[in-house]
């Protein structure tokens, strides 16, 4: 089997695309194309829906992407147990996904020391709410993630890793800001929240019903995606939000975003990395965990 030919069709069911799975793997996109024609005449399958606007695996398709995942990763575990017999240097490319609030801040930052540590190692961190990363690496598209929320799934391993602390961001000049308020003042609040499958949403809503306070008595009329869109609202002095503390280290230090406490009301939760059940990790990514916990004690 040419594993090229599973890369390229792995990007393009990935990307829904094949134009961004050919910039994914720095070819042309008739290339990528011509693999998958090549793979799809070999199987005698179709294995992509090319009909609708975003290019869709059929259900050969869907079949084939997980064991391909699966042989390209031996590939990987291949070259990867053939390069350790320099064992100082690491090279390829870690691939790892972060969700938002572990993703704004402490994960680049930790990822930018340990390259520099290993200038022949290429690091590709992509960002998404911790129900995608999670995804991900259950769909072995992701050897680690790091995400801020525990969810059971039989195929995959939560390691825990840090610490976060939730606070509630607020606008720099709200009289809160650097204080604290209390549970019946947030009531007075308008609250933005993140969309559904976001790990401080989750948190923060087991952390209110605690405290005697379901979300849904709150004016939570913000709903705003993820991180980003809330962190503009806030600053803009739209409302408030329960936010990370590591992901607005930067506003806080410039002043564009201030943080209060609600008395009663402590939310704060595990990191977790999280990786295939089974699945030996590449040695940069055994690197970077020992690096990250060395780092984080």
């Amino acid at each position: 089997m040419d594993t090229r030919q599973l890369a390229a069709f792995c990007a393009v069911v990935e990307r829904r695309s094949f134009s961004l799975a050919a910039e994914r793997l720095g070819v042309t996109q008739p290339a990528v194309s011509l693999q998958v024609k090549a793979l799809e005449e070999r199987l005698g399958q179709r294995l992509l829906d090319r009909s609708g606007r975003r290019v869709e695996p059929t259900e050969a398709g869907r079949r084939l992407y997980g064991s391909a995942q699966r042989m390209l990763q031996l590939e990987e575990q291949l070259f990867e147990d053939v390069a350790a017999v320099d064992r100082g240097r690491l090279k390829g490319t870690l691939d790892i996904g972060a969700s938002t609030g572990p993703g704004a801040h402490l994960v680049p930052l930790l990822l930018c020391e340990f390259q520099l540590d290993h200038p022949e190692l290429g690091i590709a961190l992509s960002i998404s709410d911790t129900q995608t990363v999670i995804e991900r690496v259950a769909g072995r598209a992701l050897g680690l993630g790091v995400v801020g929320a525990l969810r059971r799934h039989r195929a995959l391993e939560f390691e825990p890793l840090a610490r976060d602390e939730i606070v509630l961001a607020v606008p720099p000049g709200h009289p809160a800001a650097g204080g604290s308020l209390s549970v019946e003042e947030l009531r007075a609040e308008t609250l933005i929240v993140m969309q559904e499958g976001a790990g401080v949403r989750q948190v923060v809503e087991e952390e209110l019903r605690r405290a005697g306070l379901p979300v849904r008595e709150l004016e939570a009329k913000l709903q705003l995606g993820l991180q980003e869109s809330v962190k503009s609202a806030v600053g803009a002095g739209f409302g408030v939000a329960f936010i990370s503390k590591t992901a607005i280290e930067g506003e806080l230090a410039a002043g564009s975003l201030a943080y209060a406490r609600v008395s009663g009301v402590e939310p704060s939760r595990q990191l977790y990395v999280v990786r295939t059940r089974g699945r030996k990790p590449t040695r940069a990514a055994e690197a970077f965990l020992a690096f990250a916990r060395e780092r984080l004690a």
